[in-house]
């Protein structure tokens, strides 16, 4: 997930540019002596590019535009989901339109100033971390003051409350906020993820399951989701059963000592006890539990076998598939008339892989979902496709090959695809735009099946800037950019170039976030690239390649007499390139 760049101090280059003219004068007699600046570069881009040029913005001015990667919805980026789904998001709106739609009586507002005293104060505590601009903020704020109200109102031992993340960098940071929103439960002062759904319902009941019992007894037929068979209902055993359900945050445990509801549920009254199914709404509605009859075996067997044996993605179960501790996930995608074909199938591959690998049904002509999630695969087109995929964190992907998709060969290639993703057998998946015909522009385009060959060249110094098309970070560098790349043309060593991250993949090249600018110096191509996070100006730019390139580089200036003259003459003087050329340099260059 995307960590936020700590700003470059820019105060010992404001002295160098008010200092320049006084270093200047005592050798403005001399057009042919160096200066007293050991860099004299350096000192003519500060003239010429200039500091008045302002920076794009870091991420200590806004957040960074998270990449969209495949669907996280509880936020591992900075608002990728908006993107990924479709949503509007960008910092237009002021803080308060994260309230206006919803009554927040209820709901805590948290600074630096009180953080700690609430926490103190409070046992169980929720934090929502928020960005005011952000839609996925703006759509839960009604459903987590309704959460905020509703536990109130029943008398439930814990706070809502919210922060401003855009407003309070540093205790986002502190608890490792890297998109929005972030919701953290505190017990006692110690955070644990929310990973549930964003509504009301949801965050109630999932409190509620935190704070009230870890067992409930159950006397009658009910919605169940785990429910022991028991001698007692108090003893080891029911000890161990509120220790497996303290482990599992969904799924709801009872217990029971009678043969009447046992039998009810399919556990032979007769059984040894104890005993435990777990039941679901799904096709394979009963499961019993045959392991040794402890907290952890029984939490293992319940996150196992839980979920459905395929899940279909829509805005609602993207939490539970994307927050799922398995994260390695096999996919069709097919559209919905064609679905009826595959899914049989794949349902009977996952059988064998319960508890390892997770799978997931796309419907590829769902506008909503099925669209944009095909676009960040990179899959076109409406055939029906199977891929697997390591999750965000590693984000490989593997396509099952085409040939195999018929009902004769699927299940059993399928299976054989699943047992050989597990192990690690397969050759990932790479997205790439076509290698351009000409690169002749002062910044290289560079594409997935041509990053080998241009940026990990062991005879250059690559300066890469990964990007995307909408990101606005984006949009702001790319003059100063570009004109970095103007600046350093003709310097054989070095290579400014830029990638387009939404069409573009490659193991070496990964963006924590648009736009990440990533240096591979020569000669060191087997190293991780070095990521500049300072601010982005042409000048810092600059004195990060000066200070991290392989090999050293001269500016070649379009008319070198012509600067030395301008630099014997000094700042004030009217004989310089600006008059005899016509134009000012920074237009030229």
């Amino acid at each position: 997930m995307a960590a936020m760049p700590m700003p470059t101090p820019r105060s010992l280059l404001l002295l160098l540019l008010l200092a320049t003219p006084f270093l200047l004068l005592p050798h403005a007699a001399s057009a042919s002596a160096p200066t007293s600046n050991p860099d004299i570069d350096l000192e003519y881009l500060i003239k010429n590019a200039g500091l008045d040029d302002a920076p794009a913005a870091t991420a200590t001015d806004d957040p960074e535009d998270g990449a969209p990667n495949f669907p996280d919805l509880d936020a591992d980026y900075e608002d990728d989901e908006e993107d990924l789904f479709g949503d509007d998001d960008g910092p237009e709106e002021s803080s308060h339109s994260h309230s206006s739609a919803a009554d927040e009586a209820h709901v805590l507002l948290l600074t630096a100033a009180n953080f700690t005293a609430i926490l103190a104060a409070r046992r169980h505590v929720m934090v929502e971390f928020y960005a005011p601009w952000c839609g996925h903020c703006r759509a839960l704020a009604p459903h987590y003051a309704a959460a905020a109200s509703a536990l109130a109102a029943d008398g439930v031992d814990v706070a809502l409350a919210k922060v401003d993340a855009t407003e309070e960098h540093e205790l986002a940071q502190a608890h490792g906020v890297q998109g929005y929103p972030t919701l953290l439960f505190f017990i006692d002062g110690v955070p644990r993820d929310y990973a549930g759904e964003r509504t009301k319902d949801a965050i109630v009941a999932w409190i509620s399951k935190k704070l009230g019992p870890a067992v409930q007894n159950l006397a009658a037929v009910d919605d169940v989701a785990v429910l022991a068979f028991l001698d007692h209902l108090s003893g080891a055993h029911s000890d161990e059963l509120a220790a497996a359900s303290r482990l599992e945050d969904t799924v709801s445990f009872y217990q029971t000592t009678s043969p009447d509801v046992a039998k009810l549920f399919h556990i032979d009254p007769e059984a040894k006890r104890p005993s435990v199914v777990l039941l679901k709404k799904e096709e394979e509605k009963l499961t019993v539990f045959d392991g040794e009859f402890r907290a952890s075996a029984i939490a293992e067997f319940v996150s196992a076998n839980k979920i459905p044996l395929i899940t279909t993605l829509t805005q609602e179960t993207g939490p539970a598939i994307f927050d799922n501790p398995i994260k390695k996930q096999i996919l069709l995608f097919a559209v919905a008339k064609e679905s009826s074909k595959f899914l049989p199938i794949i349902k009977e591959t996952a059988k064998s892989f319960k508890g390892k690998l997770l799978f997931v049904f796309v419907e590829r002509d769902n506008e909503e979902v099925g669209e944009p999630v095909a676009n960040y695969f990179g899959i076109t087109g409406n055939e029906t496709t199977v891929l697997a995929y390591t999750g965000n964190e590693d984000a490989k992907k593997f396509f099952l090959s085409t040939m195999f998709l018929t009902k004769i060969f699927l299940l059993v290639n399928t299976q054989e695809f699943a047992q050989d993703f597990l192990e690690d057998k397969l050759t990932p998946s790479y997205k790439s735009d076509p290698v351009p015909e000409s690169n002749d522009e002062d910044v290289k385009v560079v594409v997935g099946k041509s990053l080998d060959q241009i940026v990990l060249d062991e005879s250059k110094d690559v300066l890469l800037e990964i990007y995307a098309p909408w990101c606005g970070h984006c949009q702001s560098l790319e003059p100063i950019y570009n004109k970095l790349g103007k600046y350093l043309r003709g310097i054989d060593s070095l290579v400014i170039a830029k990638m387009d991250g939404t069409n573009n993949e490659h193991p070496r090249a990964k963006p924590d976030g648009f736009p990440t600018i990533l240096f591979y110096p020569a000669g060191k191509k087997s190293f991780e690239p070095i990521t500049f996070e300072g601010d982005r100006t042409v000048v810092e730019m600059y004195k990060f390649l000066k200070k991290h390139a392989a090999i050293p580089f001269k500016l070649k200036r379009p008319d070198s007499s012509a600067a030395r003259t301008d630099s014997a003459e000094g700042p004030g003087s009217s004989t310089g390139p600006e008059k005899s050329s016509g134009s000012n340099p920074k237009d030229e260059l």
